[in-house]
C-alpha cells in the first residue's frame, strides 16, 4: 500500500486502535476476566495479520519438549466450517479442524491436538481429555486476552517487522506496536543466514525490548521435497529443474527467493493465506504446469498447502500431476539455538501452579 492509501485510511486505523486499547483496559481492570490454568500454556502469536512464520516455531517447540513432557497443541481451527471444542484427528479434514491444526496432527501424531474458538473454555476442556497434559502451546494467541499465558512468544519477520507497520486497515498490525512489551521472548524469522553482527544489533535497537525480554533469530532450513501422497518418494531439485509454485500461504517470497537460487525457473501460482482450493484452482495447475517447456519439470507446495490440497487427492492422482511438499524446518542465528532451548525449558521447570 503506498502512503496515499495509508494516509486515507489512518483515521480507521485510529478507531480500530481504540477498540484495542478500550479491550486491554477492560482486562486490565478486570472487568473481563483473563484465566491462568494449573498448567503452563505457552503462546506463539504476532502483531501481524499472519506470514511471520508461528506454525514452523511451535514445531520447533513440539520438537524440542515432545522426548520430555506430556503437550498439546490449541489452535482456533482459523477458517473452519465447525464451531466450539472438538479434538482433532488424522482422518479429519480441514473443512472440519483448519490447515494449521490439521497439519499438527499428521506430523506429531502422538500429540493431542485441538481447536477452539474460545480458549478460557477450550483448555478445560482439554485438560479433562488429556488429566496428564505438563505444557499446552496456543498457536497465535497473542491478541487472545481471555487466557493470561505463562510464557508470550512473540514472532516477527524479519522483512517487515512490527516496527514499521501500521495498525488495520492502513497495515498489517492487529494491536499497537506497543503491546509487543507483553512478550517474554521475541524471535525475529525468515532472517537472511548470512545476517551479521551489525545487522542484529541495529534490529535490536530497532526493537528496543525490555530488559525482561530477549531477542532471537531464526531461518528457515527447507528439506528435501517429498510427494504428496507419497512421502516416502523425494526429488532433487537443481539448475535444470522448472518449478511451478502453488501456495495459499500469506508472505510466499522467501520460499521463492529460495527456490529461485536452485532452480532453472519458478513459476508462481499464489492465492490467498488458508485458500481452500477449489476444482477450478486444481484444473488451472494442471493447465499451467502442462504448459511449461522443459522436460523436467515439478509442481512445489507446502506443508500447509498440501493439507487442503488432500481434498482433491482424487483429481491429483487420477491426473498424475506430480506435486512434491517442501519441509520448513526452524534453526537460530548466532549459535543461540541450545540458549533459546534452555530458556523455554528452565520457565518450564520454573513453573508453579
Amino acid at each position: 500500500m503506498d502512503i496515499i492509501g495509508k494516509i486515507l485510511l489512518s483515521p480507521l486505523a485510529l478507531i480500530y486502535g481504540i477498540v484495542i486499547s478500550m479491550r486491554r483496559f477492560l482486562y486490565r481492570t478486570g472487568l473481563l476476566r483473563s484465566s491462568r490454568f494449573d498448567v503452563p500454556t505457552i503462546s506463539v502469536g504476532n502483531l501481524n495479520t499472519g506470514g511471520s512464520g508461528k506454525t514452523p516455531h511451535i514445531e520447533y517447540l513440539i520438537r524440542l519438549l515432545e522426548p520430555y513432557i506430556n503437550i498439546s497443541v490449541l489452535s482456533r481451527g482459523y477458517r473452519r466450517k465447525t464451531e466450539g471444542f472438538r479434538m482433532v484427528e488424522a482422518e479429519n479434514t480441514v473443512i472440519e479442524v483448519g490447515d494449521e491444526p490439521l497439519q499438527f496432527k499428521l506430523k506429531y501424531p502422538s500429540v493431542p491436538v485441538a481447536v477452539g474458538e474460545k480458549r478460557a473454555y477450550a483448555i478445560p476442556q482439554l485438560l479433562y481429555r488429556h488429566s496428564q497434559l505438563q505444557a499446552i502451546l496456543l498457536d497465535d494467541a497473542f491478541q487472545h486476552l481471555a487466557v493470561t499465558p505463562y510464557l508470550n512468544i512473540l514472532i516477527t519477520e524479519f522483512h517487515n517487522p512490527f516496527t514499521r507497520d501500521y495498525l488495520l486497515p492502513a497495515g498489517d498490525l492487529r494491536d499497537w506496536r506497543s503491546s509487543y512489551r507483553h512478550a517474554d521472548v521475541i524471535v525475529v524469522s525468515k532472517c537472511p543466514e548470512d545476517l551479521t553482527e551489525a545487522e542484529r544489533q541495529a534490529f535490536i535497537e530497532e526493537i528496543n525490548p525490555y530488559p525482561s525480554q530477549t531477542v532471537y533469530f531464526s531461518y528457515y532450513a527447507y528439506d528435501t521435497p517429498y510427494r504428496l501422497f507419497n512421502p516416502a518418494q523425494f526429488i532433487d531439485l537443481d539448475s535444470d529443474t522448472e518449478v511451478l509454485l502453488v501456495c495459499g500461504i500469506a508472505k510466499p517470497q522467501y520460499l521463492t527467493d529460495y527456490l529461485s537460487q536452485r532452480v532453472k525457473s519458478v513459476q508462481t501460482m499464489a492465492f490467498e493465506d488458508h485458500r481452500l482450493f477449489t476444482n477450478y484452482d486444481v484444473a488451472q495447475f494442471k493447465r499451467v504446469y502442462e504448459g511449461m517447456k522443459s522436460p523436467e519439470k515439478v509442481i512445489i507446495t507446502t506443508e500447509k498447502d498440501a493439507v487442503r490440497l488432500a481434498l482433491h487427492k482424487n483429481y491429483i492422482l487420477d491426473n498424475q500431476l506430480p506435486i512434491y511438499v517442501i519441509p520448513i524446518e526452524v534453526d537460530f542465528l548466532f549459535d543461540e539455538k541450545d540458549k533459546f532451548d534452555i530458556g523455554i525449558k528452565d520457565r518450564l521447570l520454573a513453573f508453579k501452579a
